[in-house]
C-alpha cells in the first residue's frame, strides 16, 4: 500500500515540476517566474522525495530523501526571497498589467 502511496506522490510531484517550469518560461516578469519556480517546484520536489523515501522503506535511501526535501524546503523560498529583493532593489520592473506593488507603497508610507 505505501508504494501505491510513494508512485502517486511522485506523479504528482512530476506533475508539480512541470507546471512550474512551464511557469518559468511563460510568465511576464522575473517576480512572477519566482512565484512559479518557488512554489510548484517547491512543492513538487518534496512530493517526489517523500514518495521515494515512501516506496524505499527506512533506510539510507529514505533518510537522505527526507534530509534533501528539508534542505529544499528551507534553501528554495529563502533564495527566491533574495532574489526577488535584489531584482526590485536593482531597478527591475513589474510587469506592466501588475496591480500592486507593495514595496513602493511600503516606501511611500517611511517617507511621509
Amino acid at each position: 500500500m505505501t508504494d501505491v502511496i510513494g508512485y502517486i506522490l511522485i506523479t504528482i510531484g512530476v506533475l508539480f515540476d512541470i507546471f512550474g517550469c512551464i511557469g518559468l518560461v511563460r510568465f511576464p516578469d522575473v517576480y512572477n517566474r519566482l512565484q512559479a519556480s518557488t512554489k510548484c517546484v517547491t512543492l513538487g520536489t518534496i512530493m517526489l522525495l517523500v514518495g521515494v523515501a515512501l516506496i524505499s522503506g527506512v533506510g539510507p535511501t529514505a533518510s537522505r530523501a527526507v534530509v534533501c526535501a528539508v534542505f529544499i524546503l528551507i534553501t528554495s523560498p529563502t533564495a527566491a526571497h533574495a532574489i526577488a529583493k535584489g531584482s526590485y532593489a536593482s531597478g527591475v520592473k513589474l510587469w506592466e498589467k501588475s496591480v500592486v506593488d507593495k514595496y513602493a507603497e511600503e516606501a511611500g508610507k517611511k517617507e511621509s
